[in-house]
């Protein structure tokens, strides 16, 4: 064989939240990089995921997910969004939301099908969608003349979508800007596909992790848009767990029909014991999800109270756990070459922006995480304020 391999993603490296773990950790560096919590996930879960373990609930789950699970997600469903999910039809617990995206994105995409993204946008739709035969089209947001208030360019959009449009991804509260829709947002995006065939994906993992006594506006909370979305969630990013790779598809019948043709053949079932645990814990403590924003706002005001006398320009997350900080009075470096040169110099890891962009065009920004404990958050203002 002269060309034994023929890569299907040719230009696909490792994803950038690899690299700059890997960075850090071989510089010693404080990693606030990758999207991940330094804490551990609260006492009473792993309490009851171990008892789980040691009680017979380490067999297949359910192909849809362990029917406890799924009564908890209507539950939360229906008191935060407004929605009664069906319990056996509209609701597939899935390995995490990156295979929900990927199960979703295959099964609906077909060869030659536009499918529009929102930039910066998180690393895995794309190559979903290239390895489904998609063609990518990238949408950017708009940002204030203060440079940290995104927003989507609804016209822009609109102006995008043609006759080949078959999904338009969306990801909101959005990673890495912190940018939140509102009830005008929802209403905007359903008169630009009213009259079209396209479908919605909403990428919602941080959807319990916004502050300033703000909701989260999900598609799920709208009808029209709900119609034709599949929105997809995370249980690792709200209990502190991402190893766990537990997450779910909310979808109506239909389009849940075609995800979990996907999906019992990507994964089938997602691990019992966690999802078991899981449903024990959020029906001991209902009020779990509601409280976690201002656990999170919290560390977001430490930190960014931390940088106050910096040579750094923020405005504080919307949402997520992430915060953006404007390098610009310091350095007009990219911000990709920054980031690896400070995780060396200054000790702290982050992610640049302009690696989720087609077309850079989020200036001098990166990315920190600040889903960390107090004291790893105190170590990294105290470089970064060196600066």
């Amino acid at each position: 064989m002269r060309n034994p391999i023929s890569s299907k993603l040719p230009d696909v490296g490792t994803t950038i939240f690899t690299v700059m773990s890997q960075l850090a950790t071989e510089t010693g560096a404080l990693n606030l990089a990758q999207g991940y919590p330094s804490f551990d996930p609260p006492d009473a879960l792993l309490k009851r995921v171990d008892w789980r373990m040691r009680h017979s609930a380490n067999q297949y789950a359910p192909m849809p997910g362990v029917r406890s699970l799924r009564e908890v997600i209507v539950d939360k469903t229906q008191r935060l969004q407004g929605r009664r999910l069906d319990l056996e039809r509209e609701i597939t617990v899935c390995t995490g939301a990156t295979e929900g995206l990927f199960s979703a994105i295959t099964a609906i995409v077909r060869a030659g099908d536009e499918v529009i993204i929102i930039d910066p946008a998180y690393d895995s739709y794309e190559p979903a969608i290239t390895l489904a035969g998609g063609i990518t089209k990238h949408v950017p947001l708009l940002i204030d003349e203060n440079g940290f208030d995104f927003h989507p360019d609804w016209q822009q959009l609109r102006d995008t979508i043609n006759e080949r449009t078959r999904l338009i991804i969306l990801n909101f509260p959005h990673n890495p800007t912190g940018a939140t829709l509102s009830e005008d947002d929802l209403d905007t995006l359903a008169g630009i596909v009213r009259d079209t065939d396209c479908l919605l994906l909403s990428d919602e993992v941080y959807e319990h992790i916004v502050f300033d006594d703000q909701p989260h506006r999900s598609l799920l909370s709208h009808d029209e848009l709900w119609a034709r979305s599949m929105v997809i969630c995370s249980f690792g990013k709200t209990l502190h767990a991402t190893g766990w790779k537990l997450g779910y598809c909310a979808a109506p019948a239909d389009l849940t029909n075609e995800f979990r043709k996907v999906h019992q053949y990507t994964t089938f079932s997602v691990s019992t014991p966690m999802q078991c645990g899981v449903a024990d814990f959020l029906k001991g403590n209902p009020d779990y999800c509601e409280e976690l924003p201002a656990f999170y706002q919290q560390k977001r005001d430490l930190f960014c109270n931390l940088l106050e006398g910096s040579r750094f320009r923020l405005r504080p997350a919307k949402s997520t756990f992430f915060q953006l900080l404007d390098y610009g009075a310091i350095t007009d470096e990219l911000d990709e070459t920054l980031a690896i040169r400070w995780t060396h110099e200054v000790g702290v890891a982050s992610i640049p922006l302009t690696v989720f962009c087609e077309t850079p065009f989020t200036g001098t920004r990166l990315r920190f995480c600040f889903a960390k404990d107090d004291a790893t958050l105190k170590q990294a203002a105290e470089k970064l304020c060196e600066l």
